[in-house]
């Protein structure tokens, strides 16, 4: 494929401090196998799986243990062997409940028998290929966790003919999809080229902020025989990982307000789903272990790593060395899009990137004053909305008027909140009035 591709710049963005400095040149490490596994039967946009297993079962690893309820669902696999101890409802860390299956682990990964006998690409069906997205219970792993053969099974009157992988991470602090890149270059275009076979396209790109040198020249080394993968080098700027601002930056095309990058024939992937994918098609084995990052001035040693989903944020911590001062605050993700915890007793799961522990200072925030009317959120919207105005009807429950002004288009990147000199709860309000918007067109359904 040609290297001489035009990109775009979308419009708004901030350059936060990217504070990478402490994890990206730190290599993945495997954390522990933790004792107790908490497996949450929600770990994906959709519907909640239903379970499989009862309490006083022997299950294996990889085990399905929560098989789709509905279509847009994803099926929950068991970390680790050992024997279920309990059914109960969890705090996730997104803020929300849900019904887990607690396993204590034997210590033995007896594995369950593999969901493929490893063949090779070529010898694949793409309904094969689609079945095993499925059955692995691979999600998008940038955050979303929109489950994957969903998006690998677009209606027939929408023609994919792009696919890009998003390797931008503009989120600060967060390194493990800069640190996936860097080691394991080969899985992630083995998996973009059953993506591209899946879906009949022959052009892919893998798009990396330029602030990832050394990923940038190793994938492109691990691409060079690959005509159809283009790897190309974006301009810093947060949030160029936001799907709608990489597909504008990458081709110039523009989704439409409401609807979806399928709508003009682009689908974009995470790195690490695409590996994923690729350690499921090789190994026969679902997504049951994630790369997480766990950073911030709270760390005693930030590290990456890679966890087997259920372990507990507090086991993480202590594989990092615990912390040095008591963490102000503790977030899952990253500090812009990212969830602040009450409690590090949640398990890690499928949308888990990062785990962040800020000290005292690095957590204060200054007390919020009076909008000032200079337009900078407006400025930085990478959705060109007005979040003053949102903000301001939210915080008065005019919702209506907040959907009017277009709310639910809001890609919550917290733009408008980082650059407000007034410090308003800008992202916090929009966010509320989004949730009551929602919920009150279900009602009115």
């Amino acid at each position: 494929m040609s290297s001489k591709l035009k990109l775009f710049s979308f419009s708004g963005g901030i350059h936060p401090p990217e504070n990478k400095h402490m994890t990206e040149n730190k290599k993945i490490e495997t954390c522990k196998s933790p004792d107790i596994v908490t497996i949450p039967l929600l770990q994906h946009t959709g519907a909640p799986c239903e379970r499989l297993v009862a309490k006083g079962d022997e299950v294996k690893l990889g085990q399905k243990i929560g098989e789709p309820k509905g279509y847009i669902s994803a099926p929950v696999h068991s970390s680790v062997s050992g024997v279920v101890k309990s059914i109960e409802t969890v705090d996730l860390p997104t803020g929300i409940k849900a019904n887990a299956v607690i396993i204590e682990n034997d210590g033995k990964d007896t594995p369950e028998e593999p969901l493929t006998s490893g063949k090779r690409l070529e010898d694949f069906s793409i309904k094969e290929l689609q079945n095993l997205v499925l059955e692995a219970g691979i999600v998008g792993l940038g955050g979303a966790c929109f489950p994957t053969h969903v998006k690998l099974s677009p209606p027939d009157d929408k023609k994919i003919d792009i696919i890009i992988l998003n390797g931008a991470e503009c989120e600060p602090f967060l390194t493990s999809d800069h640190r996936l890149m860097v080691e394991k270059p080969e899985e992630i275009i083995y998996g973009m080229k059953v993506i591209m076979k899946i879906l009949n396209v022959s052009q892919g790109y893998i798009a990396i902020e330029d602030n990832k040198p050394d990923a940038i020249n190793i994938m492109k080394e691990a691409a060079q025989k690959e005509k159809d993968i283009q790897i190309i080098a974006l301009p810093t700027r947060y949030p160029q990982g936001a799907e709608k601002q990489l597909i504008y930056a990458v081709t110039g095309r523009q989704v439409p307000a409401g609807g979806l990058p399928a709508d003009i024939g682009v689908e974009v992937n995470n790195v690490c789903t695409a590996a994923a994918i690729a350690r499921a098609i090789q190994t026969g084995m679902p997504l049951y272990q994630r790369i997480v990052t766990v950073s911030g001035g709270a760390v005693k040693e930030p590290k990456n790593v890679l966890v087997r989903l259920g372990t507990s944020f507090r086991d993480v911590i202590e594989f990092c060395g615990g912390w040095t001062e008591e963490p102000a605050k503790i977030i899952n993700g990253g500090p812009m899009m990212g969830t602040a915890l009450h409690t590090l007793d949640v398990p890690v799961t499928k949308q888990t990137s990062g785990i962040l522990l800020f000290t005292k200072k690095e957590a204060e925030q200054p007390e919020p004053s009076n909008c000032i009317r200079c337009a900078r959120c407006h400025y930085v919207c990478p959705i060109r909305l007005l979040p003053m105005n949102i903000s301001a009807q939210s915080l008065l429950g005019n919702y209506e008027e907040a959907e009017k002004l277009h709310a639910l288009e809001c890609i919550e990147c917290g733009c408008c909140s980082y650059i407000c000199p007034a410090s308003r709860p800008l992202l916090q309000s929009i966010q509320v009035a989004k949730k009551e918007i929602i919920e009150a067109r279900k009602q009115n359904a």
